[in-house]
């Protein structure tokens, strides 16, 4: 049995079935960790959803967190398109994707499949999450806002039983994620960016062996589609 964790896959089905099926060629047995920011920006949204609730219906241990994009689709569904912090282009591009006119008419599949969605997850060596925790909070696993968004924050390693820490949230450049993983940091980052494949330190979705400390790395293959270049 292995375990992996992919962070960040923002609509780039092509690349995270490559990730999964071609690089992990992942079993049964497996447990595979999705720490959020399944949807937007990227291509086919959609595409990822199904994908993951495919996997589940076919006995697969994927287990998912929450993040902030997902958040925000979700908020859409019910507000409209004032909740997506995304440019004209982006929103279009998703609406085309899953085939509608109006955020509020997301199908109730993907709605409550992203409601369903934990913020966080403990295991007997993690703590995983999408943003991370404001440890100036007195209850780190209440701030549900913290959890989705938060940057730029100092770990308290009491305060998680000194596990190990992993997110994603804030593209990182590749040469930097390798350097955690060699050092065996406490606290990594696996979001590469991958949707921002017009950023030469970015597009790359990669997946952590959570015993082996090994990183498995999937150029981007959904390019090209129309994306803000991050700087």
């Amino acid at each position: 049995m292995a375990r992996y964790a992919i962070s960040d896959i923002h609509g780039c089905a092509r690349t995270f079935k490559a990730l999964v099926l071609e690089r992990l060629q992942l079993k049964k047995t497996d447990e595979l960790y999705l720490l959020g920011d399944y949807v937007n920006k990227g291509p086919d949204s959609k595409g990822v959803l199904d994908f993951i609730m495919h996997l589940q219906k076919q006995q697969y241990q994927v287990h998912c967190l929450r993040g902030n994009h997902d958040q925000m689709l979700l908020k859409a569904a019910s507000k409209g398109e004032s909740a997506l912090n995304l440019s004209e282009l982006e929103k279009e591009m998703v609406l085309q994707n899953f085939g509608m006119h109006d955020f509020r008419k997301l199908s109730t599949t993907y709605a409550h499949f992203i409601d369903s969605l934990p913020y966080y997850l403990e295991l007997p060596d993690y703590y995983l999450v999408h943003a991370g925790f404001d440890f100036h909070q007195d209850d780190l696993f209440s701030d549900k806002e913290a959890m989705l968004n938060i940057r730029n924050y100092t770990v308290d390693w009491n305060r998680l039983d000194n596990k190990r820490l992993l997110h994603g949230h804030t593209p990182t450049a590749l040469h930097a994620i390798k350097k955690s993983v060699t050092h065996q940091s406490a606290r990594i980052n696996i979001d590469a960016g991958c949707v921002y494949y017009k950023n030469a330190a970015y597009g790359n979705l990669v997946a952590l062996d959570l015993d082996t400390n090994l990183l498995n790395i999937q150029c981007n293959l959904d390019r090209p589609y129309v994306v803000r270049r991050k700087s």
